[in-house]
């Protein structure tokens, strides 16, 4: 089992950026995608971006589209979650998850998930 470590998250205000980073304990090509979701308060977890390592592929949830950008080093091990124009509603845990399967927002696709980080966005 490989350890996914986030970092990045923080307090910004409306309109601000944050750049998150999943790092792998291992070689993050042994995963095919690694996707980011988030979890508001009282609300379920949701998908809102991946990456297939492998074939470079990216996908985003509409509202993750032209505002986040996912982007991978694998020589680093590392995914990048940029994060432009953020808003009070992606308050949230990130959390972001590895998968030896495409792109997909269900979770039980996902094998080892990291520990999460939190991300506030408030004036």
């Amino acid at each position: 089992q490989m350890h996914l470590v986030e970092s990045g998250g923080g307090l910004v205000q409306p309109g601000g950026s944050l750049r998150l980073s999943c790092v792998a304990s291992g070689f993050i090509l042994d995963y095919y995608a690694i996707g980011w979701f988030r979890q508001a308060p009282g609300k379920e977890r949701e998908g809102i971006s991946c990456i297939n390592v492998r074939g470079g592929g990216t996908h985003y949830v509409d509202s993750a589209e032209g505002r986040f950008t996912i982007s991978s080093d694998s020589a680093k091990n590392t995914v990048l979650l940029q994060m432009n124009s953020l808003k009070p509603e992606d308050t949230a845990v990130y959390f972001c998850a590895g998968s030896r399967y495409s792109c997909s927002w269900l979770e039980y696709d996902y094998h080892d998930w990291g520990q999460g980080t939190q991300v506030t966005v408030s004036s």
